[in-house]
Formats: structure tokens, sequence, C-alpha cells
């Protein structure tokens, strides 16, 4: 079978399905609220047989504000079978893990009022509840025998048993005081205060019945959370394949938590009563996702600099005591870490020339093959033949897919009716010559109807991170099919400094905010002007969110003539308060060479707020008032830069939303207030 995904890239053109299931009559345009209507796959897991395969679908409840996640189900040998349904419930129904006999599904729902582990009988019958604990259940995963259950739950380290911390946490709801008391660092993460709790990681045996008997806690003599917060889940810890322990990543910074990255590899018996043993005391950098191969020796993705969050994730493997690097000269950075069915292998999603394929690498030679062609694999399971995968790309919003070697079958079209009757635009990728006369990418993304002969105002859009790629996947929050729908053609660039190009390209940002991405930036314009002639600069548009947002403040004063307007979401204003406010230390400190009381020089190089002075662009600038990442001050120091300018501009802030805006009315609002925008300085 020919690839698909591999044609589809190389022609620059949507996903093929899409133009065979529009109707014969008028598609209408792509708006926001279809956005933020279609439904949203991830998770998938193919059963023990190797026949089925469970995923969560998420829908969007309109009217609750909030999206909504059931379980559905896709039998793979039937090769004209639509997918089922297998709950329906108010509340959200995630997380599905199958039975080591393949009886029944187990996964997560808040159904009872808190998140906890429930069975439903594959061969029918209504789900039932098998842990019944005080607390939420965070994430679980089974043993191989399927005799014991490893799950997380948030509890205070000073308490004996779950119960200690349910009647604090209800006293504290109690309490009429509203005061927060802290005595170290990383006391606000994302977009939560502290409470002193901490993720801990239990096991619990699995009863005959399948209900879960009392939770032993294993990682309490830590201090640290397991998983990992924000983000973290059970990719963070495995049982060996006996059953009898259990490996888990964990920080155990004490005070140096705000400015750490050493995640070390702990084992622990999985029955409790012994301290954890630090299996990775070597390395004083990144060390997580284990996963165990069929010969028992155990994988996991490492880095090597301390304090470098963006540092290539690199395979290892420890056989014993000895331990060794795995594919030492591939150059690309893991995302996620797996073993194949038949666990000789292992499985591997990274960046690669602004795709993110999957790859499979044998772990004796080192060999790595990559798997599928152009677009996105984001979640993924070993299947008997291939693996199941959530592939999405610019055009194609995320549905399952079989692939093999050369060869995909797609398994669902979760959004067949709605996209047929919409009109998405085709997109391309080309290159130039960047910083330092290397070889940078870059999309162009057209209007729907693309007519060559006209010429379309540009939206410019700069990616956040940095070091992450804004390269052919379909993006929830700056999807550049909402703009292209309104009549623009979208350009973005994977400056110095995104991934899957190397890591000296992505090393080559620290310290360097302001020159090399920025000459990237304004080189990849000039370069997508000449080749795509019905690109009229002259009515561009520059939008940009974090670091992206950081450009847009960098561009407004030192690139005054080159835009209509500005968009800037979660921008940094001042290099200096940033560092004081930020939550992840870190970050801030790796990019600019130190703490700033050190290295002020370093951090004051790229400070936008010392060229206000040249500002002349109109500016939107948005924030979330619950970003604590970037905190909202510096969109408001912004917004006061250019009032007291006198420069057309609107802030916009959510308070109820964090670094991201997420809820349905509010992205709704988010995209509509943006593209308002962009017509009203374009369109003159």
């Amino acid at each position: 079978m020919k690839n698909w995904l591999i044609v589809a890239a190389a022609c620059g053109c949507a996903f093929p399905v899409l133009g065979a299931d529009q109707p014969a009559g008028n598609p209408q345009a792509f708006t926001p609220t279809d956005l933020n209507a279609l439904a949203r796959i991830s998770d998938p897991q193919v059963s023990p047989d190797g026949r089925y395969v469970v995923y969560v679908r998420r829908e969007t409840d309109f009217d609750a504000n909030r999206g909504r996640n059931d379980l559905w189900l896709v039998d793979l040998q039937n090769i004209d079978a639509r997918p089922r349904r297998l709950t329906q419930h108010s509340s959200s129904d995630m997380h599905p893990r199958w039975s080591v006999d393949g009886g029944s599904i187990y996964f997560l729902s808040s159904r009872t009022g808190a998140t906890q582990v429930w069975r439903l009988p594959f061969n029918g019958g209504e789900a039932v509840q098998i842990t019944d604990y005080s607390l939420d259940v965070g994430t679980f995963k089974f043993s191989n025998d399927g005799q014991r259950m490893a799950l997380s739950m948030e509890v205070f380290p000073d308490c004996e048993d779950l119960k200690c911390t349910r009647e604090r946490l209800d006293a504290a709801a109690k309490n009429k005081v509203s005061a927060r008391s802290f005595d170290r660092l990383l006391f606000r993460h994302w977009d939560t205060w502290k409470t002193g709790a901490r993720n801990n990681l239990f096991v619990a045996p699995v009863n005959p019945d399948g209900r879960a008997g009392a939770p032993v806690n294993v990682s309490r003599a830590l201090d640290a959370d397991v998983p990992s917060k924000p983000f973290g889940g059970s990719d963070e810890f495995t049982f060996t394949p006996d059953g009898v322990r259990i490996v888990f990543s964990a920080r155990v910074a004490g005070r140096g938590e705000a400015w750490s990255t050493n995640f070390d590899l702990y084992e622990v018996s999985s029955f409790g009563g012994a301290a954890p043993r630090n299996l990775t005391p070597d390395n004083p950098a990144w060390d997580t996702q284990p996963v165990f191969l069929r010969n028992g020796d155990l994988a996991w993705l490492a880095m090597e600099h301390p304090g470098f969050e963006a540092d290539r994730f690199r395979i290892k493997i420890r056989r014993g005591s000895t331990v060794r690097e795995v594919a030492p000269q591939w150059d690309r950075s893991v995302g996620h870490l797996a073993v194949t069915r038949d666990g000789r292998a292992l499985l591997a999603t990274a960046n690669d020339l602004g795709q993110t394929p999957l790859f499979e690498v044998d772990p004796a030679s080192g060999r790595v093959t990559r798997i599928s062609g152009a677009g996105y694999v984001a979640d993924y399971s070993p299947a008997v033949r291939g693996t199941v995968a959530v592939w999405h790309d610019l055009a194609t919003p995320p549905d399952l897919y079989l692939l093999g070697r050369g060869e995909a079958r797609r398994l669902t079209q979760s959004n067949e009716s709605l996209l047929a009757a919409r009109k998405l635009g085709s997109f391309e990728q080309f290159s130039f010559k960047g910083w330092n006369d290397e070889t940078v990418y870059g999309y162009l993304v057209n209007p729907p109807d693309l007519s060559k002969d006209k010429k379309y105002p540009v939206a410019f859009i700069v990616h956040g991170g940095p070091q992450v790629s804004f390269g052919n996947h379909w993006n929830w929050r700056w999807n550049p099919q909402a703009f292209a729908a309104r009549g623009y053609a979208v350009v973005f660039i994977d400056f110095h400094g995104s991934p899957g190009y190397g890591q000296a390209f992505t090393d080559s940002i620290s310290q360097h905010w302001g020159d090399r991405p920025f000459e990237d930036l304004q080189k990849g314009l000039a370069a997508a002007a000449v080749k795509f002639p019905w690109l009229d600069t002259s009515r561009a548009c520059s939008l940009g969110a974090s670091y992206g947002g950081f450009m847009q403040n960098w561009i407004a004063g030192n690139w005054p003539d080159g835009f209509k307007c500005i968009v800037n979401h979660a921008g940094i204003f001042d290099t200096r308060s940033m560092y004081y406010t930020t939550e992840e230390l870190w970050f801030t400190e790796w990019e600019n060479g130190g703490p700033y009381f050190k290295t002020p020089e370093i951090h004051e190089r790229f400070n936008p707020a010392n060229h206000v002075t040249r500002w002349k662009t109109p500016m939107l600038v948005l924030h979330g008032e619950k970003d604590f990442r970037v905190p909202y001050a510096q969109g408001i120091a912004t917004f006061t830069a250019l009032q007291r300018l006198g420069i057309e501009s609107r802030f916009v802030e959510f308070p109820d939303e964090n670094h991201w805006i997420l809820k349905p009315a509010n992205s709704v609002y988010w995209y509509s207030t943006v593209l308002d925008w962009l017509d009203a300085h374009t369109r003159q």
C-alpha cells in the first residue's frame, strides 16, 4: 500500500480524505467555533489479544463550557468496523487500561464526585467502581500479572494515612483565613498554589473480584512528586516484569526544586516497607520514562545537562550494573518511549525536520528505523501488526491510524460530518538560509480556494517554547486553519532553537533570544514572500505567545516597520521582573547563563523593556490571570507602555485561564478577538 502520509506532505496538499468527504454543495469556512466543536482523540490502548483498541474521545459541551471524555472501541480485525461508544456519562471517563486477560477495561471517572478507578466488563454489563479512596486517583498502571495496581494520589507527606489528608483538606476548605504561607520556592506551579501536598505513588492488590485493596505508599520517603507536576503521568513509573518492584522517576531537590531538573530513577518494593533506591545517582540531569524489554533490560530517557529542560533526551539501557546509550549518533530528542509488542525493540517519537514521526530502535545495534511519514504521531500503542497511533497534520485533526512499515490504515473519522461541510487550506513546507547561513524550515498554510493571481494578507505566527517545533501538526491553541479560513496566508518558522534539526540547532538560542531567531524570522518572511508571490507582506501582522509573545515585544522595538499590527499573548516584557516572578527558575537561568543577580548583562541584552521608545505598531495584548509561567503583570506592563506611548492597543485578560486559553467559550472569544484585530489593520 502506498503511504499516504508521505504523499500528502510531498504534494503540500490537504489530507486526501477531506477532499473525498466534501459534499457536492458549497462547503463553508472553518470557524473558531468549529475548532472547539471538533472531537479530540487520545490515549489508544490495544487489547492483550491485539484485536481491539480502546481510546478516549473528547467532545465539547458548550452549555457546560468544558470538554467531556468518553471511551470508544475499534475492532482492528474488521476493516469495515465502525467505532462504537463504550461509555456515556456527564462526568469524564478517561485513562483506559485493559485487564491482563482482556475481559475488562479499567478507567478513571469522576462519576461519584471523586476521581476513582472503574472496571467495565468487556462482554457487557455496567461499569463498577473498584477503588473507593477518600482522595482522587491521578493515574494508575497494572503489573504484568494483573495482581497489583500502582496508582497516584496527592497526600500530605506527614500524614500516616489517607484519612489524615482528607481531614486536613476538609478543614482548610472551612477555614475563614485565606492566607497562604511558604518558606521555600516553587510555592506555585503552572496555575496552582501549593498546599504542601505531594503526588505520591501507591500500590494496591487487585482482588479476585477486580476491586482494589488497601493502598501502600511506596514513595513517601522521598520529598518528591510522583508523577511529577504539572503534567507527569503513568509513563513516569512501571512495574518490573515480575511485579515485585516498581521503577519511577522523581526529583528530590529540597529547597532547590525551583531551579533543579535532576530527576532520577528510583526502584522500590511494590509491597512497601523499604526506602526507594536511586538507580541513576551519577546523572545530575533528567532521567524518566522507564520501560522494560523482554529480556529484563531497563530502558529510559536521560538528559546530560543539569538545569536544561530542552537538552536532548537520549535512550539509555541498564543490564545489571552496566549502563549504555542506545543510538548515540541519532541526533534527535525522544518525546515518548515504549516497547514493541514482542518486547524486543523500542518505539520512540521525536521531532524531525518539521515532522514528528514514529521510530523503531533496535536496542542491540542502535539502528533507527522510521515507521511513519510526514505529520505528527502523538499517543500510540503497539499492536500485533504495526502500531495504533493518534496521527494529525496541519490540515487533519487527530484520528486513529494503524501504522506499519511503509503503510497506514485509518481507523477512525471522528469529525467526518463537520469537516465534510468545511473548507481547509493546503499547506507547504519550505526552507531558506537563516542565521549563520544554516538551513531553516518553515510552513505556509494557504487560504481555502487559493487563487495565485490574488494577494493575501499574512498572519506571521511565532511559536513559543522557545525549544518547541511549530511543525506539521494540528494545533488546538494556535490553529493556522482558523486564520487561513479568514483569508490569511499563514507563515511560521522553526527558527534556531527549535527541536528536530539536531541538538546544536536547539542549543543555539540560549543566551541569544533576540538575535539568531530574530534573524531567522526576518529572513524567513522575506523568503516566503519570494517563493509564494501571492503573499502581501505589506499587509502582515505578527502574532505569538510565551516566547512568541516575547518576540512580539522584541519585534515592536527592533522591527518597528515590519508589520501592520501585533498580537501578543502571555509575552515577556521585562526579563528582570520575569526572572524574579516566574516559578520554574531553571528555565530562565539556563537561557540567560545564570540567575539575574549573577548575569544581569545577559538577561538585559535582549530585554524588550529597554526598547519601548521605538514602539509604534498597534498591539493586542492578551493574558491569563492564572498564568504563573509568565505572570500576567508582564501583560499589564506591556499594555502600560503602549498606552503611555499613545500607541493603539487593547488588553484582554482572562481571570480563569492559565498560560493557555482552554475553556471553549474563552477560546472562541480569543480567536474572534484576534481575528477582528487582524482584519481591522490589514483590510484597510
